[in-house]
């Protein structure tokens, strides 16, 4: 098991040192004086660090990605292909206003539309739902109403089968997903609740027919096997619906059935992959595994305003410290989507620790990815540039690691709660919604 990650030797907390500012003479990389150097380097210089690493890796990205072929797109999809580079040149306009970025990211995304028109996959992260999401969304940006218009008609005309899956990466929470996306970036109701309704209850009674019978309300498959993560199972699936107006047992069944998650982990906080899978604790990836399933229950937490959520998300987040050092990169089964866990419990509780451990992951990228893969001890990836698989994931988590973008201030009315973990001791401050509402995404 351990073949699969780092063992984590990074202390548990670094005070800053402004001292660090002033040194002179540079420290080689990869080292554990790098490393410290780089955990004790004040905020606001490591923030900048972080922009210019991934403003960089940017550039290479583009090139290797579109700038080598462009126009010719052998995968058009976010999650593996070049839909995944306009994603990163969209957050890249964001963090730094440069207008060049939209019109590059529109200008692939006109190349990825002509390349899926003929395709049968509908979600955000792998399907034709995700280019005219994230092409009306940048034409909205960009002032074209026309253009938003066209791929807002585009993707109604998306057709969902009855055999479509109901998982996140494949099949109908991944379409919700795209529709969430352009409510939220165009404007609530660009997707009306008069649309999205019949998806939500067909997850809903598919979930209901195969759960029950003494375990979970809602059970999903996904090729004939019942998984629990975020990629195909039961976490991507309540991690979508919570954003969905449910009714009072729609929302007990979505309750219900993350406390059967919890109650039925492993012993050591970390999750089975599927319910034909709980003998074996290997894997901590955003996909399968603590990671994927600690994002949705810190969305719960907030949702339902429940501190058993909430604790049970800092018990996976310690799994994620301990065994989430993952020799890869990427967003999907690597250091950069794990790292997601502690940004959003930052963003959720407002506790240092967390945004030191996303500092630490990050840190820890930054000081030795690049030599780790040159050495064939870390996996480049199959797709090295792609947003889920390598390289893009860690550009994107570079460029969200900034805490002013994770403000806990964005929870104005919401109740606040002190208490205290019963499992770590650790005081944590909730901030949760009194009307049972998320407002933020992970990815979008």
């Amino acid at each position: 098991m351990a073949d699969r990650f780092y063992p984590n030797v990074m202390p548990d907390f670094v005070a800053e040192n402004p001292a660090v500012e002033e040194e002179k003479h540079p420290i080689p990389q990869g080292t554990n004086e790098s490393l410290l150097k780089l955990l004790s380097t004040p905020y606001n210089t490591l923030s900048e660090k972080f922009k210019r690493a991934a403003l960089d890796l940017k550039e290479t990205i583009l090139v290797e990605t579109w700038g080598l072929t462009r126009q010719q797109v052998p995968d058009f999809t976010l999650y593996n292909g070049t839909l995944g580079t306009a994603f990163l040149m969209f957050k890249s306009y964001q963090v730094t206003n440069n207008t060049n970025d939209l019109a590059v990211c529109s200008q692939i995304v006109k190349d990825c539309d002509f390349a899926s028109r003929n395709s049968r996959d509908v979600t955000f992260l792998c399907g034709r739902a995700g280019v005219c999401a994230l092409g009306a969304v940048v034409a909205k940006y960009m002032g074209d109403d026309q253009l938003v218009l066209y791929y807002v008609t585009q993707f109604k005309e998306i057709k969902l089968t009855k055999d479509l899956p109901d998982e996140l990466l494949y099949g109908r929470a991944g379409f919700l997903w795209a529709c969430l996306f352009m409510n939220k970036h165009i404007g609530k109701g660009t997707i009306p609740s008069t649309y999205t309704a019949a998806v939500v209850n067909e997850i809903i009674e598919n979930g209901r027919r195969l759960g029950g019978r003494g375990r979970s309300p809602l059970m999903y498959e996904w090729y004939g096997e019942m998984y629990w993560g975020a990629a195909h199972g039961l976490a991507g699936i309540m991690y979508v619906l919570m954003d969905f107006e449910l009714k009072p047992d729609e929302l007990e069944d979505v309750k219900e059935t993350l406390r059967y998650m919890v109650k039925n982990r492993f012993p050591s906080g970390n999750y089975p992959t599927s319910e034909e899978d709980k003998r074996r604790d290997v894997l901590v990836h955003w996909c399968h595994g603590a990671p994927g399933i600690a994002l949705t229950l810190v969305k719960a937490a907030e949702v339902f305003g429940d501190r058993e959520f909430l604790n049970a998300a800092v018990d996976a987040a310690e799994v994620v410290w301990n065994r989430g050092l993952l020799k890869r990169v990427g967003m999907c089964h690597g250091i950069s989507g794990n790292a997601y866990v502690f940004l959003l419990l930052y963003q959720l509780t407002g506790s240092v620790e967390y945004l030191y451990r996303a500092k630490a992951l990050a840190c820890f990228l930054l000081d030795r990815a690049h030599k780790l893969i040159a050495k064939g001890e870390m996996h480049g990836g199959d797709s090295p540039y792609s947003l889920f698989e390598e390289l893009q994931s860690f550009q994107h988590f570079l460029g969200s690691s900034k805490p002013c973008q994770l403000l806990r201030g964005k929870f104005g009315p919401f109740f606040s709660e002190e208490f205290e973990c019963v499992d770590t001791g650790y005081p944590i401050s909730c901030w949760s919604s009194v009307n049972g509402k998320s407002n933020y995404e992970t990815i979008c």
